[in-house]
């Protein structure tokens, strides 16, 4: 891949026409929040710090794990040679440039999925542990702050981040792992990516209709999207561009062979 060099001004204007519909979000709920009143969990003059202040917290929570990449491609290759199994990257289904549908609305929508999910199904997991009944809201803001729920939220959107990452890049990259013993092939990038995903995704909004009633599950989740698509839309972007500046790296980590299946993964 030839790497071109871009200018601050033309990167600039690159990166803000990649971010623009999060930034459009991001200030049309702030806006929303300061004229007619409570909208996403902020309300008057303070949704401007206020706004500003979670959308920075959650894109960092979700790009800074980026860098934790290179090491669990390592680990990951070291661990599917020992099974003696074998990563092949196939050039003709990497997909490396970035993508308005993909990169804009399918992926953050994934990563609002799954982080429902989670959200949800720890919850479950807690009550059971402690024989509470604290409910969904937990994971909503509560207008004060409760470090637990802080480390909560934080532990399942580095978590989530690290998962979706790991599979979008082995998506992103064409690569598929076959075994050596009986030559099956396992579609770890396209269909764990993507199928799985949207499975938890859509199990995880179901959940969240299970804690309240229709019309307030549909209020919180909406809110909740709106919420959480501009750090998520700006994940997306910076991955993609973390993949490119670094895919020939990664690919020498996974063992990659370079290559064709012997008949279409389609």
């Amino acid at each position: 891949m030839t790497m071109i060099y871009l200018t601050p001004s033309k990167k600039f204007y690159r990166w803000s026409k990649e971010v623009g519909p999060a930034f459009f979000i991001l200030l049309f709920t702030i806006t929303i929040s300061i004229f007619l009143g409570e909208f996403t969990f902020l309300k008057g003059w303070e949704s401007i710090y206020r706004g500003f202040l979670r959308f920075f917290r959650f894109t960092l929570l979700f790009c800074l794990p980026l860098w934790l990449l290179p090491s669990i491609f390592t680990k990951l290759g070291f661990v599917i040679t020992k099974r003696r199994g074998v990563f092949i990257q196939i050039a003709k289904k990497q997909e490396l440039d970035i993508r308005p549908f993909k990169h804009w609305f399918f992926r953050p929508f994934q990563g609002i999925g799954i982080g429902l999910l989670f959200a949800t199904k720890l919850l479950g997991t807690l009550q059971i542990v402690s024989g509470s009944t604290a409910k969904a809201t937990l994971f909503l803001p509560s207008g004060q702050f409760q470090p637990g729920r802080l480390l909560i939220v934080t532990g399942i959107t580095v978590f989530v981040s690290v998962l979706l990452s790991t599979l979008w890049t082995l998506d992103d990259m064409g690569i598929r792992y076959v075994n050596r013993k009986d030559y099956e092939i396992k579609m770890v990038g396209k269909y764990a990516g993507t199928l799985m995903t949207i499975i938890f995704g859509f199990y995880g909004v179901l959940s969240l209709f299970g804690e309240f009633s229709k019309i307030q599950a549909f209020i919180y989740l909406f809110q909740i999207i709106v919420m959480l698509y501009p750090s998520l839309t700006v994940f997306s972007i910076s991955h993609a561009r973390f993949i490119q500046s670094r895919a020939e790296d990664l690919s020498k980590r996974l063992h990659v062979k370079k290559g064709d299946l012997p008949h279409d993964d389609e």
